[in-house]
């Protein structure tokens, strides 16, 4: 779905800001160089002369442990994050690259249709609407219609829907209602739904900061 300006540098804010890792290094860090003050201590208080070489020993160490985590463990962490958030998004084998061509052919109506058509099978009923509210809020001009699709979705009878895809057509609603119908006040009520109903949800501190972002170019608070 189309990220307006305003979503993507909230969204950004909290990409910096959330380091998985940042943790660790602080770890590291401080015990080396509480280690290296120590050695350092020894070394001119005469009780170990040679304690400098342990502490360069650690920040050389310092410096390995920093290399591993950069380049091993980062890379790793971020496949793994984008192998799984892609789960339940594109199913095995097939994916929506046909449907995509369609847009990029700009066979909007046939691609809704077929991303209807996706939205039938179970498995991908949340992303294929989703998808389809995309091309009703953007190329075709129907807002209101991707608004009513989104909730029915979500209100179902008989349908269990999951907090991650909750959240997933929550976020896909404020960006709507917020850039397309020009509505910041359910914009915000949706966000604020979201927040009380997933308060441990790992989206937490980007939807506050979405909310955030949305009250100080509205209210200038």
């Amino acid at each position: 779905m189309r990220t307006s300006k305003l979503l993507r540098t909230a969204a950004e804010q909290y990409q910096v800001g959330h380091d998985p890792l940042r943790l660790l290094r602080v770890v590291v860090g401080t015990l080396l160089l509480a280690g290296s003050a120590v050695a350092v201590l020894l070394a001119v208080t005469g009780v170990a002369p040679r304690a400098l070489l342990l502490a360069g020993a650690l920040w050389a160490l310092y410096g390995f442990v920093t290399a591993l985590i950069s380049g091993v463990l980062e890379p790793v962490i971020d496949f793994a994050a984008e192998a799984f958030s892609s789960v339940g998004l594109v199913r095995a084998g097939g994916g929506y690259s046909a449907i995509e061509t369609m847009v990029a052919r700009g066979q909007y109506e046939a691609a809704a249709e077929a991303y209807r058509e996706r939205a039938r099978e179970r498995r991908d009923r949340v992303a294929a609407t989703i998808r389809r509210a995309a091309l009703l809020t953007g190329p075709l001009g129907t807002a209101e219609g991707a608004v009513l699709e989104l909730n029915r979705l979500r209100e179902e009878r008989g349908t269990r829907i999951s907090a991650g895809d909750d959240i997933r057509i929550g976020l896909a609603l404020a960006d709507i209602h917020e850039f397309s119908l020009h509505d910041p006040g359910r914009a915000m009520a949706e966000l604020r739904r979201l927040i009380d109903r997933y308060p441990h949800s790992r989206r937490i501190r980007q939807m506050r900061s979405v909310l955030a972002a949305l009250k100080a170019a509205h209210f200038g608070r």
